[in-house]
């Protein structure tokens, strides 16, 4: 499997994302926004999809699709507290339901559990992993930890190793916190040092307990003139030496939206809703990040997926991400965030509109200092005539 095709920011498959072991995990990152999910089931003693409910999603998963091309991701939670005879399963059944489909597979996983046999799989498979790592040690430790308090760096740097050494195509998810977001520099460079090609910045936004005073986020949570001047300095560094070389989501689904492309990735698109998510037991959700009862689509079991995927509530759930307030409508780089995702929408604007991101002001700060490169390389495209680092004229 090709990884830049996967992560291309002008593909917009529509996909539900499995979660077969449930919200569970063997950490306890401090930042995690799913852990609190197995709240949704708290009669259930173990929340594993069971074979029978994978072979129904399988079947009715390749089915309902309307391209040829079919990803499944896996996600959680951990996915590798699932063993490996779970995913030869699917395997087989992919196989079984394919239809004449071209099917792949994306896993996601903080890197702790891979063995030699997991690897093996892994790459005798063309499975795409990608695995969450904070950076650097001092800032990985700092948030994701183990059950027991225990910094998770070394068993995910480990977990890496075993990946390259099988030749596994990887890409790493890294959150950008209040912590990490001052080095910049240093969060970079480490990937780089890794050979890491394809990288996800996420930034974390979580609100705070109604019992935390004033403050709207948690700790944890980075503020919007830190991502603003992160994703800069980010910028300046890979776009001197790394155009072409390293690719980093946000800022392709930026120039995807420059071009007037719809970009890949949910937040940076003008509607949202073609990632959903199911659960466990078969129960389908709007979005990873609205798991919760009120947005709850029904059960495969009960419905059809593809009901479930293009009915009414879902197609409200789609709309609901153009409410905008005026400031945003107002805004000249609307077209480039239309935004971002609904989830951050946590603040209000000098008029008192609701629903303004929380992180605007970072991204506005970003949107100015990377116009005129955006500008010359969506020219570039546009007349079909880019070089191998666009860049090169700047410099």
């Amino acid at each position: 499997m090709d990884a830049q095709a996967v992560c291309s920011p002008f593909s917009h498959p529509l996909f539900v994302m499995l979660k077969p072991a449930g919200a569970r995990c063997n950490l306890a990152c401090r930042y995690c926004y799913y852990l609190d999910k197995a709240g949704l089931y708290p009669d259930t003693v173990r929340h594993q999809m069971s074979d029978e409910l994978l072979e129904e999603f399988t079947r009715q998963y390749i089915a309902a699709q309307t391209q040829r091309e079919v990803l499944f991701t896996w996600h959680g939670g951990e996915t590798l507290l699932r063993p490996l005879s779970f995913y030869q399963k699917a395997l087989k059944l992919q196989q079984k339901y394919a239809n004449g489909h071209l099917i792949d597979n994306c896993l996601q996983t903080n890197g702790t559990l891979l063995t030699d046999e997991w690897c093996r799989f892994l790459k005798d498979n063309n499975w795409l992993v990608g695995v969450s790592i904070d950076g650097p040690q001092r800032f990985h430790d700092a948030y994701r930890r183990d059950r027991q308090d225990r910094g998770t760096f070394q068993r995910v740097m480990q977990g890496i190793e075993r990946l390259n050494r099988y030749g596994v195509e990887w890409n790493a998810m890294a959150v950008v916190n209040r912590m990490n977001a001052d080095h910049p520099h240093d969060f970079y460079q480490f990937f780089r040092n890794l050979g890491c090609h394809y990288i996800q910045f996420t930034p974390i936004v979580e609100p705070a307990s109604e019992h935390a005073g004033d403050d709207l986020v948690t700790a944890e949570s980075v503020r919007p003139g830190q991502w603003g001047q992160f994703l800069c300095a980010l910028f300046d560094e890979w776009v001197r030496r790394d155009v072409g070389q390293y690719f980093i989501q946000l800022f392709d689904a930026t120039l995807a939206n420059w071009v007037g492309v719809e970009p890949g990735v949910c937040s940076m698109c003008r509607t949202c809703g073609n990632a959903l998510v199911m659960e466990w037991n078969g129960d389908v959700y709007s979005c990873d990040h609205f798991v919760s009862p009120q947005h709850k689509l029904g059960n495969i079991l009960e419905q059809p997926l593809a009901t479930l995927c293009y009915g009414g509530q879902q197609d409200r759930f789609r709309r609901l991400k153009t409410t905008l307030p005026q400031q945003c409508l107002a805004c000249p780089f609307l077209f480039a965030c239309h935004g971002e995702c609904p989830k951050n929408r946590l603040v209000e604007t000098s008029e008192g509109e609701p629903r303004l991101n929380y992180l605007c002001q970072g991204y506005r700060m970003f949107f100015e200092h990377v116009a005129p490169y955006m500008d010359f390389m969506a020219n570039e495209l546009r007349a079909d005539r880019a070089p191998a680092n666009v860049m090169d004229a700047f410099f």
